[in-house]
């Protein structure tokens, strides 16, 4: 198998954290969102909406979607289980981690591109302040529902956890922080530590 992926943007670093946290070594092919990549024939033949990841199978098949992705291989690595062990587990994991992607990591990206895009798009204070009014209390339910320690959902990391950790590292490298939110940004660090060791 291969992924394609371009690391710092959210959506590919989520699979990234996902990878990392259960070991497993995939080929990897940057496809760099800023040089235009994406919209190359070859790649839209592998992507047609010339979105990354893309996770291509070993017979030529290709997955794209962050979540199918993760749902893919968590079929076939089970093992540390990171959406759940039973039907319930993986319905609360599953609910939580929509509700960090859309609550926060939807917003933040459409902050980032309203003010800095990092592809060109031009500002726009109409989206920012739409989703900053959105993002806001998403970050407060967030904060009063995260423990004080270990992660989203107990002691071991989930994919509630690589979500979060892709949104806010994206908000980072664009200079937004979230000190007003110390348990969410307690979380990030102590995931972001076993990124860096």
């Amino acid at each position: 198998m291969k992924l394609y992926s371009f690391d710092i943007a959210p959506n590919p670093a989520r699979v990234v954290a996902y990878l990392d946290e259960k070991g497993i070594e995939l080929e990897r092919e940057v496809v760099n969102l800023l040089e235009g990549e994406q919209r190359s024939e070859s790649f839209l033949k592998l992507s047609p909406a010339g979105t990354v990841p893309v996770l291509q199978l070993d017979d030529g098949e290709c997955i794209t979607e962050s979540l199918a992705i993760i749902e893919y291989l968590e079929e076939l690595y089970p093992e540390p289980p990171m959406i759940g062990r039973d039907a319930l587990q993986r319905a609360r994991t599953r609910a939580f981690e929509r509700s960090v992607e859309m609550g926060v990591l939807w917003p933040i990206m459409r902050i980032v591109h309203a003010t800095k895009s990092p592809l060109g798009l031009p500002p726009s204070p109409e989206v920012e302040s739409r989703e900053w009014a959105r993002l806001k209390p998403a970050l407060e339910r967030l904060e009063a529902r995260l423990p004080a320690q270990g992660f989203a959902l107990g002691d071991a990391p989930t994919i509630v956890d690589c979500t979060l950790f892709a949104a806010l590292q994206f908000a980072q490298l664009f200079d937004l922080t979230f000190s007003d939110y110390p348990k969410v940004e307690a979380l990030y660090q102590r995931f972001k530590q076993r990124r860096t060791g």
